[in-house]
């Protein structure tokens, strides 16, 4: 069964002409999926919600299926808005970052229930397969499991020979598979207080970070990355060599998270392990090589803490 790449949602702030060129590029990779929007601040508005629909349009029109993600953590009427706009367009499917997102979207799809069935972001958090057929039955389409779920307890959320059902069918799962983990979201921005700025006079801090803002322990040790008001592991995540077990946790997509340096080869790499047949050993070893802005675990996955490896992957 092949597995289906997916780009997630851009987690930074990057130059407009930058983000052009990284999708340019993602245009051309064997990514199956884009999810776009602005999902940890709606501050940083180089990019309109016009500005990604237009950008949807030309991926699509590459032959990417694309999917218009709204953010994890709503606290103003603007952002209200755009999460209006977002949930009543039906070109592309929605990918709902919150509750607010999820309730906005079934409302729609009940009363529109021929239109796209929407994504569960990993920030609806679902821990059970009865919470998921409720989701399904709601007009969920996808469900992308919480980072820290273990590939086990995905399995037992959604075996591989279940399908839960509902008004949009079968529904299926993606799992986080690469890049610096997303783990909480807060109203306050901690860029800006690390630069000792109020949230509301930022000085957009964040645009000087191109995967963040790396925070180590007393000890020197990479710990997290701050990222505005978002928080995330300074380690990247990578399942590159976990096909096999991805396959038989019923996982048919894994999200690939962007990075500003090398993405493009992180893509071709997973592509080349899971869908051509390369063997983990030698991608694991060009992907030692790539200008990474983390090293790579994947103690989630297995039930243990986040920061740790297992061993077969140090081989």
């Amino acid at each position: 069964m092949t597995l289906e790449l997916t780009v997630g949602p851009l987690l930074y702030w990057w130059p407009r002409a930058a983000t052009v060129s990284f999708y340019a590029d993602v245009a051309e990779s064997p990514a199956s999926t884009v999810v776009l929007g602005e999902v940890v601040c709606s501050r940083r508005n180089e990019f309109r919600t016009e500005d990604w629909l237009d950008l949807a349009r030309d991926l699509a029109r590459a032959g990417k299926r694309v999917v218009l993600a709204t953010q994890a953590l709503v606290m103003s009427e603007s952002e209200l808005r755009t999460l209006r706009r977002l949930a009543e367009q039906d070109e592309f499917a929605v990918e709902a970052g919150d509750a607010s997102a999820v309730r906005l979207l079934a409302r729609h799809h009940a009363v529109h229930p021929a239109r796209q069935p929407f994504w569960l972001g990993p920030h609806v958090n679902i821990y059970s397969r009865a919470a998921l057929a409720e989701y399904a039955a709601l007009g969920a389409g996808r469900w992308i499991a919480p980072v820290e779920l273990a590939l086990d307890a995905v399995q037992c959320v959604n075996p591989p020979e279940a399908r839960v059902g509902g008004p949009a069918g079968e529904l299926t799962t993606e799992v986080f598979g690469f890049g610096r983990l997303p783990l909480a979201f807060s109203a306050r921005c901690f860029t800006a207080r690390h630069h000792r700025l109020a949230k509301d006079v930022c000085e957009f801090r964040c645009r000087d970070d191109a995967d963040g803002l790396l925070l180590s322990s007393a000890e020197g040790q990479p710990f997290l990355a701050l990222n505005g008001i978002q928080t995330q592991s300074a380690a990247l995540h990578c399942l590159l060599g976990q096909a096999h077990l991805l396959r038989e946790c019923g996982v048919s997509s894994v999200r690939l998270s962007p990075c500003s340096e090398d993405f493009g080869a992180v893509l071709r790499l997973f592509d080349a392990v899971y869908n051509r047949g390369v063997p983990a050993a030698d991608a694991r070893a060009e992907l030692a090589a790539l200008r990474l802005p983390g090293v790579p675990v994947d103690g989630f996955a297995h039930g243990r803490a986040g920061m740790t490896l297992r061993e077969e992957m140090l081989r």
